[in-house]
């Protein structure tokens, strides 16, 4: 007789935020890139993927073999225990692991371990932080029912940890929180389609707020442009609660007026030719879950110039690509500008992108995370598996000195 042939390993992927526009499933695939790149760049590496995502509309959708199931949750987290669609909707997919994307829903966790019982649960963090102290003790039985966390970077779990939030045997993963679709092109054939101009191009993706620290970053700028007059400096952005302070610091500054070109929203396709163009990105983020404009520009094969903090160490192979400056910094920021200028060329770009490749595409985060999947499934069995052990497990006591 032969044997019963083992089924293919089945993650289904799991997004607990309703998406407050009540937008349609196919607007949220083009609105939400890490909803499915993570999805495909899972599927890629040889399993069979689901998602599972709350949504005041309900469909089913499929997209390059991966399923994509939409339905209403319940308006409260105990409705997801009663909610007899998402019951039965588990219990045809039969999962061999979930992967919930955020660690804000502690409540959402303990209904999703009673209906899928005995399935391990896996979260992402996206940028969480703990919460205050009276909502501890919730956040401490959510995360209770994780069998995994991953972070963008280890060090990122220490809050979390200190708090008591996690258990000693949750084990713990660094990897990146998504990955990009954008590639290098033609430099000069990019510098003709935007019109960028300056050398070095200097290119800023990020909102002008406190955070992502702008004025900082104008003021390293000013500093650099005593030894490179030829410098520009492109900003794209969002939401700019500092434009105003943005405007006045440049209209001050003669260094800065004429060289600072705000150009405000822009489409995420012509985003990809502005980093084509570039000759260095800069952000002055004071602290990021992950980094996505940044992981678009590795993509680009655009070198970073970018602050010295956890995501942008581990996204950058701790400077192995790029620079890293201290926030809050200027006068670093001018010093990694100008060591970067004297570098960057064809060589650098072809390196970024190799490192992109190396540990940030799909098929690097692909295997990333069935490493990840296959750890928790064979810790099931030997308490530490080899896939485990393979991927330098980290636990939480690392952050308590034990």
């Amino acid at each position: 007789m032969k044997p019963t042939p083992r089924k293919s390993l089945h993650a289904v992927q799991v997004g607990f935020y309703d998406d407050p526009a009540a937008r349609s499933p196919r607007q949220l695939l083009d609105a939400w890139p890490t909803l499915v790149d993570v999805a495909d760049a899972t599927r890629r590496a040889g399993i069979r993927v689901s998602v599972v995502q709350a949504s005041s509309h309900r469909e089913c959708l499929q997209r390059d073999g991966v399923s994509y199931h939409f339905l209403p949750f319940g308006g409260a987290p105990s409705a997801i225990r009663q909610n007899a669609a998402l019951g039965e909707l588990f219990s045809s997919l039969d999962p061999d692991i979930f992967h919930v994307h955020g660690l804000d829903f502690p409540q959402e966790l303990q209904s999703l371990a009673s209906l899928a019982p005995g399935v391990p649960i896996i979260l992402q963090d996206h940028a969480s932080r703990p919460p205050r102290i009276w909502r501890r003790a919730a956040w401490r039985r959510g995360l209770s029912v994780a069998a995994g966390i991953t972070f963008c970077a280890l060090e990122q779990a220490r809050p979390f940890a200190d708090a008591g939030l996690v258990r000693r045997d949750t084990r713990l993963y660094e990897i990146p929180e998504s990955t990009s679709r954008f590639s290098p092109g033609d430099r000069v054939e990019a510098r003709r389609l935007t019109g960028l101009a300056g050398e070095p191009a200097v290119l800023w993706v990020g909102h002008l707020n406190n955070n992502k620290d702008p004025l900082t970053v104008l003021q390293g700028i000013s500093a650099a442009a005593c030894s490179l007059p030829r410098l520009q400096l492109y900003c794209c952005f969002g939401s700019a609660p500092l434009l105003q302070a943005v405007q006045a610091r440049i209209a001050a500054d003669p260094n800065l007026h004429g060289r600072v070109h705000l150009l405000g929203r822009v489409p995420h396709d012509r985003i990809e030719q502005l980093m084509r163009a570039a000759d260095v990105f800069v952000l002055g983020s004071h602290h990021e879950g992950s980094g996505y404009s940044l992981i678009e520009s590795l993509a680009c094969g655009l070198p970073p110039v970018v602050t010295d903090i956890p995501s942008y160490r581990s996204l950058t192979g701790a400077g192995a690509v790029g620079m890293l400056w201290p926030c809050n910094d200027p006068q670093a920021l001018r010093t990694a500008l100008l060591a970067m200028a004297a570098r960057a060329d064809a060589g650098m770009r072809a390196a970024v992108r190799a490192h992109f490749d190396r540990e940030l595409s799909f098929d690097a985060l692909g295997r990333k995370l069935v490493a990840l999947y296959a750890s928790v499934l064979e810790h099931r069995h030997d308490g530490l598996g080899a896939a485990a052990r393979s991927e330098g497990l980290s636990r939480v006591d690392a952050f308590r000195g034990a």
